[in-house]
């Protein structure tokens, strides 16, 4: 009882701030086997983000953000074009942060947490018979700065955990499924309202 009344003292505490998040995926598609390569694309993602103030200099984000990730393979369709493999997912976010202040206008801080993600574009790539899954798990590790109280910084890398999607044998050379995990970099920034 006593800690339930501590905890509900505690977010009462909490000082909650909602804004806008955008900024750019460097998508890394990784596969099963070596036969299939995937260039590094550039993607972005976007929407609203929340931020919750804990004590102790902890804080916790969530957002809700389009997301859209794009590489390009060494796979060429009937054209003799590599075949581009484009993602769009509604992505949410959930990190645990701790701060570090460098005075009342700036601090640094780090962060992790886990990242869901629900397929929202196209289901199926028909050039080599690739299916996206509806939805992947990933984990994101980053650092970021938060400058006057209102501007935010960061960079973290998107750790995938499950597989985005799978074809069977698209390059013809293998008797099994193929499938792809889909992570990278994310470089943006966040206003505060």
């Amino acid at each position: 009882m006593a800690i339930a009344i501590m905890s509900l003292a505690s977010l009462s505490e909490a000082k909650v701030k909602f804004g806008i998040r955008g900024g750019l995926n460097i998508t890394n598609m990784s596969f099963n086997y070596d036969v299939i390569n995937a260039n590094n694309k550039s993607g972005m993602y976007i929407g609203p983000t929340m931020k919750v103030g804990l004590p102790l200099g902890f804080d916790i984000d969530a957002s809700l953000l389009y997301n859209k990730m794009e590489v390009k393979t060494d796979i060429y369709n009937e054209n003799n074009e590599y075949i581009k493999m484009s993602r769009e997912a509604l992505s949410v976010p959930l990190n645990l942060r701790k701060g570090f202040g460098l005075g009342d206008k700036a601090s640094v801080f780090i962060f992790a947490g886990p990242q869901f993600s629900v397929n929202i574009g196209d289901k199926k790539i028909t050039e080599f018979d690739w299916k996206w899954k509806n939805a992947d798990i990933s984990v994101n590790v980053g650092a970021g700065a938060m400058l006057l109280n209102f501007l935010e910084l960061k960079a973290n890398y998107n750790i995938p955990c499950s597989n985005s999607g799978s074809s069977e044998d698209p390059a013809g050379v293998n008797e099994s499924k193929v499938t792809g995990k889909t992570g990278g970099w994310q470089i943006g920034m966040a206003l505060y309202f």
